[in-house]
């Protein structure tokens, strides 16, 4: 293992995080007071921020991340401070740097307000909510947009307990226990130490209702029945698989908030208070385990850390084996698998999308030493590949040992963050005694070689073999142009779950890679397709419908153009907007770009630089 990883292990560990201007280095860090006033009027937020440092390296200055803001005060230990804003960078932000008085123990306060360009924050006009009587404001801090929201060490590397509170005309969220309500004014309070990019805020039309003992779902007042319906049924179940695959749940109430549709994530695991995407509420229960997936970031991401976004793949792979490990236990390891294949498929598809930047894009240990801009690297590959490269450990020292290393790994590294070297180093120590088995992993390619992983899984395949057999048949009749209508019925996708309907029509489109065979050739069976299974046209699962369109645009079915050009209009998550506007442009480019451009203030603001760039309008 040693050789293979050598000539990028660095001095020391957790290594320093490249996309952070802040000399984090310097200090360590007690609790963070951080207050809100929210201003629906002039779609801003002003506040003050609170730090408590130690300056453990005799420090001048410290030096904070900013992106956009405005900084109109700085105190240090109660005396008025200078401060100046330094060199921009192009991606990173402005950094600001504030003189210090020369003690060791450090009360710093800055007081700031957000300005147009905040990338974490989206205002939307009442018009563009369910209910349509307020207007709404949600944060997203993740990867370095937390430095455009308050100025702040914006790097998973500094962890804080926080004090927060929020002034806001209408009901608020933020990532921490309720503590108090008082007029406008809203308290909470997050004992576990957390970075700056899980800092979260929402505010506007919300109310709540119980989906479990100990969680509760909130929402718009209009839909927030349909959420309750969606998980109430497997929200404890999830809570108590985890439990047994780790340890006890230590953030005391989980809680969601379903957002409205611009947000661009499927979901985002803010701490007591996670933020998920609308697509998921499809009145089948089937997309529940995005709800699986976040609470596993309450072990994974949340209370053990990447150390910088160079090592984003602890966070996700992790999260995604734990979210998996979750399914087996609750509905047995044939689903396990299933979802599992469905990753690896999602993993190739991304993989191939990426082009030429996948030599880039596709490494599982990014290299961000350029300052690039972290966003640019998000893709299914942390999570998939990161997902595979934990299946395939688990494979080779055995399930049963595997689960006494989740323990020990979520137990030592509880409250910290790390990076891939210790990541190993302590899968090495904890597996002394089948050191062999572990070098005859090919971790030099695992971790630093792009494309897919170097070994192809041995997945459990019960569950999809129908689906495969199903698309066969099509492929097979397609080529030879057979009688659909006489082959094939409805019938055929009666009993299919969701996620069946994903395999099977994810396999159709496989067929496109042939050299032989494209789609396009056979518009009668295209045809054939949309009038024997209709009700794939109208799935209120997202997952479906997406999948659904990508098999009829890429068949050239243009009546599905407009179609998927509007639907983009209805959806905000960039898992569905990105790769929809890329399918649309690769039959239709002026199509694509009018309907972004009709469509594009709705959306987040990471998704709109995303799709821009992904359009070459940026």
């Amino acid at each position: 293992m040693e050789k293979a990883i050598a000539s990028h292990r660095p001095a020391s560990s957790p290594e320093l995080d490249p996309t952070t201007l802040s000399n984090y280095k310097a200090f360590s860090f007690g609790t963070t007071k951080l207050s809100f006033k929210v201003d629906f009027d002039k779609k801003s937020v002003s506040g003050t921020v609170v730090y408590r440092l130690e300056n453990e390296g005799g420090a001048t200055k410290a030096t904070l991340d900013t992106a956009h803001l405005i900084v109109t005060a700085a105190r240090v230990n109660g005396a008025a401070a200078k401060f100046e804003f330094d060199e921009k960078s192009q991606f990173l932000g402005t950094p600001l740097s504030v003189a210090l008085d020369g003690t060791k123990s450090i009360e710093l306060q800055l007081d700031f307000a957000t300005t147009k360009d905040c990338t974490a924050l989206q205002f939307l006009e009442k018009e563009a909510t369910d209910g349509k009587t307020s207007p709404y404001l949600f944060s997203q801090c993740q990867a370095i947009h937390a430095r455009s929201l308050f100025p702040c060490f914006d790097t998973p590397s500094v962890k804080t307990q926080y004090e927060f509170e929020a002034t806001s005309p209408l009901p608020t969220l933020m990532s921490g226990r309720p503590k108090s309500v008082d007029g406008n004014a809203y308290k909470f309070y997050q004992p576990i130490p957390i970075p700056a990019y899980l800092v979260a805020l929402a505010s506007g039309d919300i109310t709540k209702l119980p989906i479990g003992p100990r969680s509760h779902v909130y929402s718009e007042p209009s839909k927030v029945h349909a959420c309750q319906h969606e998980f109430e049924d497997d929200m404890e179940h999830f809570l108590q698989a985890a439990e047994k695959l780790v340890y006890k749940y230590p953030w005391d109430q989980y809680d969601a908030l379903v957002l409205p549709l611009s947000f661009p994530y499927g979901g985002m695991e803010n701490p007591n208070a996670t933020f998920v995407t609308p697509t998921l509420i499809s009145g089948d229960r089937q997309n529940v385990d995005v709800i699986a997936h976040e609470l596993a970031h309450s072990w994974s991401g949340n209370l053990v850390t990447n150390c910088s976004w160079e090592h984003f793949w602890l966070n996700e792979g992790w999260t995604v084996y734990l979210e998996r490990r979750i399914q087996g236990l609750i509905h047995g390891e044939p689903t396990r698998h299933f979802a599992a294949i469905i990753g690896w498929s999602d993993l190739e598809n991304a993989i191939r999308a990426m082009g030429d930047s996948a030599k880039r894009y596709s490494t599982l240990v990014q290299d961000q030493k350029d300052r690039s801009d972290p966003d640019d690297a998000f893709s299914t590959v942390p999570y998939e590949k990161g997902f595979n490269l934990l299946f395939h450990i688990e494979k080779t020292v055995g399930i049963k040992a595997f689960d006494g290393f989740i323990h020990h790994y979520f137990t030592k590294f509880k409250y910290k963050s790390l990076d891939t070297y210790q990541f190993l180093d302590t899968l090495y120590e904890y597996f002394a005694d089948q050191k062999a088995k572990l070098d005859e992993i090919d971790w030099h390619t695992w971790l630093y070689e792009p494309g897919m992983p170097p070994v192809s899984p041995n997945f459990d395949t019960s569950m999809v073999d129908q689906c495969y057999i199903l698309a066969d048949k099509w492929f097979s009749a397609a080529k030879e142009g057979a009688d659909y209508h006489g082959q094939f019925k409805a019938l055929d996708i009666a009993s299919f779950t969701a996620n069946q309907s994903v395999v099977f029509l994810e396999t159709l489109d496989s067929f496109n890679k042939r050299e032989d065979f494209k789609w396009k050739d056979h518009p009668a069976a295209v045809s054939a397709l949309s009038e024997i299974y209709p009700e794939y046209a109208s799935s209120s699962n997202a997952e479906v419908l997406f999948r659904w369109f990508v098999v009829q645009v890429r068949g050239h079915n243009f009546e599905y153009y407009d179609k998927l050009g509007q639907w983009l209009g209805t959806v905000g998550r960039m898992k569905f907007v990105r790769p929809g506007y890329v399918l649309l442009q690769s039959v239709d480019r002026d199509l694509a770009v009018s309907y972004f451009k009709k469509f594009e203030l709705s959306y987040h603001p990471i998704c709109q630089a995303m799709v821009r760039k992904d359009l070459g309008l940026a």
